[in-house]
């Protein structure tokens, strides 16, 4: 098993890099999106946490910027239905504290944002994780979250019903004034009518 990767940058490309290790081998790691943001430029070092996925058909590398992104990963990857692409789809989505606030707070439609995942699909990784994404690499960085009274989750939620994208709904409430899930969601609609 291959857990780390630490070496120079020799390739970057949307979904994955090549590193090589000082022996001489470079390794080709896909990656989402959250950890080609981190990975530095062509030839300057880089260390990555490594998950080797091997089938029948391939071997597969996938490169991670943090071990809470890698144990995302392997939680998905555990879900029926969630294979290495569309969990590093759901990564791509945002850090991976943002992925697991969602996952433990029941949030559907950030889910259902990601391309391949339809809602049983979303529902099932919601019924198997929600309980396990509790905290993610220790106390530092324990996620903390109220299910379902979040007044933004609520109000991007009523934006995503009325046909927003979940991504201009993000937006829309990020820059909305109010206490409320109702104030929030007025706020936003002004902003979006704008």
């Amino acid at each position: 098993m291959i857990a780390f990767v630490e070496g120079e940058v020799v390739g970057r490309r949307e979904d994955y890099v090549v590193v090589q290790t000082a022996g001489g081998v470079g390794y080709h790691l896909a990656v989402s999106a959250e950890t080609l943001a981190q990975v530095p430029a062509v030839g300057r070092p880089v260390s990555l946490h490594c998950h080797l996925v091997a089938r029948d058909d391939a071997i597969a590398l996938y490169g991670f910027a943090s071990e809470d992104e890698r144990g995302l990963f392997l939680m998905l990857l555990g879900v029926q239905g969630v294979g290495p692409k569309v969990a590093l789809a759901l990564l791509s989505g945002g850090p991976p504290r943002e992925l697991a606030s969602a996952l433990a707070s029941g949030d559907v439609a950030r889910l259902q944002a990601v391309p391949g995942i339809g809602k049983r699909t979303a529902e099932r990784i919601l019924v198997e994780l929600r309980e396990k994404v509790i905290a993610l690499g220790g106390d530092e960085t324990e996620i903390t979250v109220t299910r379902g009274d979040d007044p933004r989750r609520i109000a991007r939620d009523g934006l995503v019903e009325l046909g927003f994208t979940v991504q201009e709904a993000d937006g829309f409430v990020a820059r909305a004034d109010g206490e409320s899930a109702e104030d929030l969601l007025q706020s936003a609609l002004k902003a979006a009518r704008q």
